[in-house]
């Protein structure tokens, strides 16, 4: 059975340019929310630092996740995203289980 997975996604938009990244977000999170497999997909803007955000996922299964990435609407999200970016987003993949809550062998 596949496990779910989690990212963390940093972004920066070019100065003055958060809202840019709200809108675009606003636009796109109820299509992606509704992706088989789309568990959560929420965006945080940074406290004291509007041209920064971080996008948290949860995807059913890695399957899912890479479904999702090839999809028209984040192809197409993707590219227009680089107009008010600073760079490319920062993709962090988190272990399945926090610390503490995992059972690990010695």
């Amino acid at each position: 059975m596949s496990q779910p997975v989690q990212l963390v996604i940093l972004i920066t938009t070019l100065p003055g340019r958060g809202p840019e990244q709200i809108a675009a977000y606003e636009r796109l999170a109820p299509v992606v929310r509704a992706e088989d497999g789309c568990l959560r997909y929420d965006l945080h803007q940074v406290s004291g630092d509007p041209d920064r955000f971080v996008l948290v996922e949860r995807w059913a299964s890695k399957a899912a996740l890479a479904a999702h990435d090839v999809t028209p609407h984040m192809v197409e999200s993707d590219a227009a995203c680089a107009a008010f970016r600073a760079g490319p987003a920062e993709v962090i993949e988190l272990a399945p289980e926090p610390l503490g809550h995992a059972t690990v062998a010695p």
